[in-house]
């Protein structure tokens, strides 16, 4: 399974709850992210927790590319609420990424830590999940993994390892929401 990771606390208690199921390969893409030196901690700190945690999982950096052009497709959405509709774009480039490179790379099944965070929709989630499944020809695990204390125990998991907790999603929109 390709796994898009959003930040290493948050892939905390999804890898536990997949690990026995699938054999994962994590895929760190995050060009929303902002500043770079935010995407630079968040990275290490995925990495760090593979490391640390002894786990048997491989973590591709997808790549910082030049976040100007991601940021492109948020024109007109700059002054959306936070879990709007810039978003829903974000999520859908971020996974679409994602299903690229696993039906390139030849994974059996692509999924998303996205929907572990309680500030997330998962049915939004999974809709463009499903959606990117059909236009890539690979299988999507649709899940909410909050659920089942999936978001208590990436907490749990994230003060065991130490982790960088960011305090706000990681654009440069929901950074100036947290000011």
């Amino acid at each position: 399974m390709l796994l898009h990771s959003c930040c290493g606390p948050c892939s905390t208690a999804v890898i536990e709850r997949l690990k026995n199921e699938f054999d994962l390969t994590i895929f760190y893409y995050n060009p929303n992210i902002f500043p770079l030196k935010e995407y630079s901690l968040r990275l290490h700190e995925q990495q760090r927790y593979v490391k640390d945690a002894n786990l048997k999982v491989f973590v591709i950096d997808g790549t910082y590319e030049d976040n100007s052009n991601f940021y492109e497709s948020f024109k007109g959405l700059e002054n959306e609420i936070e879990g709007g509709k810039r978003c829903t774009v974000c999520f859908y480039k971020r996974m679409e990424k994602t299903a690229k490179e696993a039906k390139n790379s030849g994974f059996d099944i692509f999924a998303t830590t996205l929907s572990v965070s309680p500030h997330k929709n998962a049915e939004i989630i999974n809709s463009i999940g499903q959606e990117l499944s059909k236009k890539f020809d690979i299988p999507y695990l649709v899940a909410d993994f909050k659920k089942q204390d999936g978001y208590l125990n990436s907490i749990k998991k994230s003060k065991e390892y130490n982790l960088y907790r960011q305090d706000y999603c990681g654009c440069k929109f929901s950074m100036k929401k947290k000011s």
